[in-house]
């Protein structure tokens, strides 16, 4: 059963009684998105290259919000976005419709994503497919410049950090090409750097410590 649930910085996520665990950190939705993915991820990915076009592979696609943030920053930009996320169980467009999530784009993003959601989205500057597949399903002869690991927490979720579903995401991980998610421990940095990674500790979005990133630079 999924219910809609406010935050700490007042804006809204889901509760998958399931599961037992929310899609967003219950200490802020939008701030947790954009520190983690927009801040950490998207940008610090533009201030190493200063790329005209950017590709983005979100595992846990969930509400959409990481994407909708990354496509206004894009569109603010003036980079192209491809992004393709991940999601074994979509949202239905009824509960998508009710996150409140408009308020924190452009009224032109919200529309044209809620209007093609769950279809893909096409405009001048912003590409979005969902794959409608566990993780270990999908594949792909792309490879992305950056990776979102927004899967819910270990503690929830295992399955989705252990060995084999990080290193089948790591493959679609390009030469220099950035993986970021909420969560760091000591097996996923192993396993990062076991893969060809260098690890970065960063501070974490409100009520984590630290976050990770990992590079996969070019050798």
């Amino acid at each position: 059963m999924l219910k809609l649930v406010q935050t700490a910085d007042g804006s809204n996520t889901i509760f998958n009684e399931t599961v037992g665990e929310n899609y967003h950190s219950r200490n802020g939705a939008l701030q947790e998105s954009r520190h983690v993915f927009v801040e950490a991820g998207l940008n610090y990915f533009l201030q190493q290259c200063n790329a005209a076009k950017v590709s983005i592979l979100e595992v846990g696609f969930g509400t959409g919000l990481n994407f909708l943030l990354t496509a206004d920053a894009c569109i603010q930009r003036e980079v192209k976005l491809s992004y393709m996320g991940i999601e074994a169980h979509p949202l239905t467009h009824e509960l998508i419709s009710q996150t409140g999530y408009e308020q924190y784009v452009s009224a032109d993003t919200w529309r044209e994503f809620i209007e093609a959601y769950p279809n893909p989205m096409r405009s001048d500057i912003i590409d979005l497919e969902i794959a409608s597949c566990p993780l270990l399903e999908f594949n792909s002869d792309h490879r992305f410049d950056i990776v979102y690991f927004d899967a819910f927490a270990a503690a929830h979720q295992p399955e989705m950090w252990n060995e084999g579903a990080i290193s089948h995401t790591a493959k679609f991980v390009k030469p220099n090409g950035v993986f970021v998610t909420y969560a760091i421990t000591g097996n996923l940095k192993r396993m990062l750097k076991s893969l060809g990674f260098t690890i970065q500790k960063i501070p974490g979005a409100a009520g984590k410590r630290e976050m990770l990133r990992a590079i996969r630079f070019e050798e």
